[in-house]
Parts: structure tokens; sequence; C-alpha cells
């Protein structure tokens, strides 16, 4: 694709708070893309036309090419920028292009050399103004379901809205959580002479109470008596996770993610998952991080989803099937933690397989059959072999004694080539 794209970022403010750089690459342009308001920002005086002019790049004296963003947008970019090309093309987006912008989609299809942003001052930095909140003390969420990885006292957020429930949304989750007591500002059409501020306490926003259209919402943390923050060390409580006894207790599961070793942008596997536990505290570690959980029950694959969802990592993704035939097509791991299902004929070697230098592999056994595999495997590739006697105080009678959990053996093993410290993580499908 040989089309050239210049991305100007415009505010609330439109033509009139565009800078000379902005204004000239506009005034150039025989093609403006960007979704209806935005076109609708940039007056007919200064770049006239509509579809089908020539364009000559003279500003008003040119019949300038007005174009919506094809729907769907990434599926329709292609056959768009060759019926341009050769053409001064000047796309318009919100703010900063390349923060929760077009910028980034524009990157990806037409490569970074023929892509320049121009951009404004975004939603972002203007809300902090307004707010007063230095960068480095605010939290900013693209995805309002991802707030429970970021509740703590004390703390602010900015979350870039999805609509005009997103506040309702936010507010739900902060009561649920035991911060009922946060206070949310919706800051709306921000750099506009309509501009407007108003201020909640997330148990006072009603549940169908809509917000502006164009807004940013502030979150100031407030923890409620009964609000319980997870933290973001490996580990959470057992009773953080819904699930019917199929679960990874918590200190196997700090075990294992300590030597699953999760790094940023980095995939895992999770076979057998259960409630999800593991998977789920893989994301939790680094915003980048990625869980493809496979689990064979329909019922817990359902309980994964809410799990995920709870726990603020939504996106990770759900394999509804028995392995190892449910790992065929999957994107290579970086990681794989076997928590059920060990002795399923080949699963062991396969999940080896898949992985790259450098990945590592962490499998529990429970009973003799799947330890029987476990040692197998250790055998013919290495690896740390750990035995796990777990007690829990418990009342007897009138005194309390020891409860022995059943033993676990764990196998841990990093794959020869690269250390896991030295990996780089392209991401790319075996």
């Amino acid at each position: 694709m040989t089309a050239r794209v210049t991305v100007v970022g415009i505010g609330a403010d439109g033509w009139d708070g565009l800078d000379d750089a902005r204004c000239r690459a506009v005034l150039g342009a025989d093609v403006l893309l960007g979704g209806e308001r935005h076109l609708a920002m940039i007056p007919s005086s200064v770049a006239g036309g509509v579809a089908g002019g020539s364009g000559g790049g003279t500003g008003a004296a040119a019949a300038v090419e007005r174009v919506p963003w094809p729907r769907p947008l990434r599926a329709g970019l292609e056959a768009l920028f060759e019926r341009y090309a050769g053409r001064s093309i000047v796309a318009l987006a919100s703010g900063d292009p390349l923060v929760a912008g077009v910028g980034r989609t524009l990157i990806e299809v037409l490569g970074a050399d023929a892509v320049e942003v121009l951009p404004a001052v975004s939603s972002e930095t203007l809300a902090r103004a307004r707010m007063r909140w230095p960068a480095e003390t605010v939290a900013v969420l693209r995805d309002h379901r991802t707030l429970p990885l970021e509740l703590a006292p004390g703390r602010r957020i900015l979350v870039l809205s999805e609509d005009r429930l997103t506040p309702s949304a936010v507010a739900a989750t902060l009561v649920a959580s035991g911060f009922g007591a946060s206070v949310l500002t919706v800051l709306a059409a921000l750099g506009s002479a309509d501009e407007s501020r108003v201020r909640s306490l997330a148990r006072d926003w009603a549940v169908d109470r809509e917000a502006p259209p164009l807004h940013v919402l502030a979150v100031e943390c407030v923890a409620d008596a009964s609000a319980r923050p997870l933290g973001l060390a490996p580990g959470l409580p057992d009773d953080a996770f819904e699930n019917d006894g199929q679960l990874t207790r918590r200190d196997l599961r700090a075990s294992a993610l300590s030597r699953l070793a999760p790094s940023p942008g980095e995939l895992l596997w999770d076979v057998g998952a259960g409630a999800g536990s593991v998977g789920i505290e893989w994301m939790r570690a680094h915003p980048s991080c990625r869980t493809i959980a496979v689990e064979a029950d329909l019922e817990r694959a359902a309980r994964i989803g809410r799990n995920a969802a709870a726990l603020g990592v939504p996106a990770l993704e759900i394999v509804q099937g028995r392995a190892p035939e449910a790992l065929e097509g999957l994107q290579r791991p970086d990681a794989v933690f076997i928590g059920g299902g060990g002795t399923a004929p080949g699963l062991l070697r396969q999940c080896w397989a898949k992985l790259p230098p450098g990945g590592r592999l962490v499998a529990h056994a429970v009973t003799l059959e799947t330890e029987r595999a476990v040692l197998d495997a250790h055998d013919e590739f290495g690896g740390e072999l750990t035995r796990f006697h777990v007690e829990h105080a418990a009342p007897i009678g009138r005194f309390t004694g020891w409860t022995p959990a059943r033993a676990v053996v764990q196998w841990a093993a990093v794959k020869p080539g690269v250390c896991a410290a030295d990996l780089t993580t392209t991401g790319e499908s075996s």
C-alpha cells in the first residue's frame, strides 16, 4: 500500500484551536478523513468541497473531498487508501491520535513511515490539568472494566469513558468493591466553550444516570469499612475466586507464578484452568500480560469469565475444550501452567514443544497417575521438582490443630536456549 497520511489531532475547540502546523496540513489536503463530528469542525470556507473533488491543496479554492471513516474501520482501510493513493490525505482525530486513538490503527495498517502525527492536547492531559493532578500520581484506564486492578485508598484514576453510561458502570464497581465513598468527577467537553464538571459520590450515582457524550471520568478512591484491596502480589486469597473446589490454592499459586515469571507482553496457556486463578493472576501482574485459559467443563469455563471480570482482567481468553486437542491453532505461549489434565496422553510433551527457548512450564500433580507423568517429564526435560505439604490451623473442639491438605508435586522447567531473564517476547504465532 503506497498511501501516506497525516493525522491531525483536533480538540473540542475545533478549527480555531489548531496551531500553524496543523492548519497548514488541513489546508494542503486533497482528502479529509474522519468521523462526522470531526469533519464538521472544519468550515467549508476553510477546506471546501464534498465527495468527488479533485483537490489542489490551495485551501478554500480547492474542492476537498471529505470522507467519513469506513465501517468497520480496519477492514475498510485498505480499499480506502488504495482509492486515494497519490493524493494528499489528512485524517482528523480527537486530541492526541496516539492516546487511545486512530493513530495506532493507521500505523499498524500503513506502517510507521507512512504516517505523520500532529497531536493536539489530549483529553487526558486536559483532565489532569482541571483536577490539578500531576501525571505521575494518576492511573489512566482506557477500559473501565480493568478498574478493580487499580483500587486502593487514595488512588487517583482517570477513565477514558466508552459511552454515556460508563460512570454508572464505574460507580457500580466501586460500590461492589467497598469503595462507594469514592468521588467521581465527570469532566465534559474539555477545551470547548461548553466545558462542564459534575461531582458525585460513587454510591450516589444512579444506575441509569447518563453523562454527557464526550467526557473523561476522574475517580478519587476512598475505601469504606468493608473494602478489602487485593493488592498485586501473587497469591490472592482463595475466596477472591468463585470456585467449585477446582482451584489452585493461594500458597501453591504464588509458588507457580514465581516460577512462571510473568513479564510484559507475554502469553500464558492456563491448561485445565478450573477457576482460572493462575491465568487471572498472570494478567494482573502487568497490563500487557495475556492468558488463554483452556477448560473442558462448560460451567467452569463460564466461571472463569466471571472471575476474570470481577478481578479486572476481562480480556482473558477462554477456550472451552479438552487438552491437548483444544491447544491446536492457539498462539504460541511464553509460559504454560498445567493445573489439571496432566495425564492426558501427550499433553506435557506438546506443551513443552510449543514453548520457545526460555519459555517456562509449571505442572501440578495431586494424583499418583499425574505424578508419574510429571516425573517422566522431569526425567526427559529436566527442571526442578518440589513437593508441597501445606497445613492450615483449624478448630479441634475447644482447641486448634493443624489440618493438612493433599500433598502436591510441582514440576517447573525453563526450556533451554535463552535465559528467561534475557528473553524478548515477540508475540509471534507458532
